[in-house]
């Protein structure tokens, strides 16, 4: 590009009559500004048992294929480079090095995964408990609620809380 060039270019972008481009930027003309979103608007994030009982079955699923195919191609490469090594190849020993490091990937691999499946079926246990610990504890609080408001019967009266009334006794 000749320096006269350049100097033209410049010199129209700087008096704005030429398009150029922006960077980093919305145009301001090209539409309505919208502000960030609110996250509470979105509510909160959920996971039932079911989804977290999903999470920890295919763990599980992929720790047992990982073991049944993923290890398929170990022996193979070890005996082959135990063939190379005896004959002499350097080979051989490069391929037995790449032998021991997938063995050691597929075990981090293979026990990360038992961590998740592990995790999933305690948390999914513990979070059952807690959700039927919560449920009892707060239909108690229903009762006891009831039985103390007197929203549940007009101001004077009988609470209906408490039964019916024992006419022989003359009170509740």
């Amino acid at each position: 590009m000749a320096w006269d060039e350049w100097e033209q270019l410049k010199a129209d972008a700087a008096s704005g009559a030429a398009p150029h481009m922006r960077l980093n930027q919305l145009d301001p003309g090209s539409g309505p500004v919208r502000p960030a979103p609110d996250p509470g608007r979105y509510g909160e994030l959920r996971a039932n048992q079911s989804d977290l009982a999903k999470i920890g079955t295919n763990a599980f699923k992929l720790y047992n294929d990982l073991w049944d195919k993923g290890r398929r191609a170990v022996p193979t490469s070890e005996s082959a480079a135990g063939a190379l090594g005896k004959g002499g190849f350097a080979l051989g020993s490069a391929l037995q090095h790449v032998a021991l490091r997938w063995d050691e990937q597929l075990g981090s691999l293979r026990d990360a995964c038992a961590h998740i499946s592990n995790h999933m079926t305690v948390t999914t246990k513990l979070h059952a408990g807690d959700d039927h610990y919560i449920r009892r504890q707060m239909s108690s609080i229903d009762v006891l609620d009831a039985g103390f408001d007197e929203r549940v019967g007009e101001a004077g009266k009988h609470n209906p809380v408490y039964g019916e009334k024992d006419d022989k006794k003359g009170k509740s």
